[in-house]
């Protein structure tokens, strides 16, 4: 088996896999479950990362260039080896945005726009549910919709100041939202900057086509006015 084919084939279950990591996680965090569904949602986060794992690791044994291969998804093996933090461990989903890119329309600008939209739900999404655990006990971020507001707020650079992390890991969490909202906001509006551009300039295509045809009409227009005239003209001139 290639490593394409290998690809293609866990598409669907590395999406379903994701899905169930952030179901559990985000039970954890706003449901309070009671002790046993706690374990049962660790067991299911443990689960996932498993198969992340293998997944990981049948990529790199199917790869003919194995180094060059490595390096290219270096980014995923740290996302694989991180350790049991919670905060941390949420950064195994953009892999779950990677696996939703290879499903994206075809066209480049498509595709880009695609993964930045995902990417940005995702992101405000972990980003609330990981400053609200950091949070709740400590600051003035006490309930999801507090949380919410404030990813919000902060993946858009707005900054209204009403609600601030005060412990380390949510001051950290920050600063990753702060950088990746930077990023995948400025992705957004260049693309629908892209699109609404190259509306227009299709736009102004057509109107440059239908200018063409009217010309070419009335062009044929002339034309048969013009045979008409002569016929009258050499008419008379025939029977004198």
């Amino acid at each position: 088996m290639s490593r394409l084919s290998w690809e293609r084939a866990t598409e669907i279950p590395l999406l379903i896999a994701g899905f169930l990591f952030l179901f559990s996680y985000s039970w954890q965090v706003l449901a309070n479950p009671s002790t046993e569904i706690y374990r049962a949602m660790e067991w299911l986060a443990i689960a996932v990362w498993v198969f992340f794992g293998v997944d990981y690791v049948a990529r790199f044994i199917l790869a003919r260039q194995k180094m060059r291969w490595f390096v290219r998804n270096l980014f995923d093996f740290v996302v694989i080896v991180l350790p049991p933090l919670r905060p941390l461990r949420l950064l195994r989903l953009v892999l779950l945005v990677r696996v939703f890119q290879r499903h994206a329309p075809r066209l480049v600008r498509n595709r880009i726009l695609a993964f930045a939209v995902v990417a940005t739900v995702l992101l405000v999404y972990i980003a609330a549910l990981a400053v609200l655990e950091a949070e709740r006990s400590f600051g003035d971020i006490t309930t999801f919709e507090d949380a919410l507001w404030w990813a919000l707020v902060t993946v858009t650079t707005v900054g209204y100041g009403d609600y601030t992390p005060e412990t380390a890991v949510g001051r950290t969490i920050a600063v990753g939202l702060m950088l990746g909202g930077i990023v995948l906001v400025g992705v957004i509006v260049g693309s629908l900057g892209s699109w609404i551009i190259e509306k227009v300039s299709d736009d102004s295509d057509e109107s440059d086509d239908q200018n063409t045809i009217e010309i070419h009409e009335l062009r044929n227009e002339i034309q048969s006015l013009r045979a008409i005239v002569e016929n009258q003209v050499d008419g008379p001139a025939r029977r004198d």
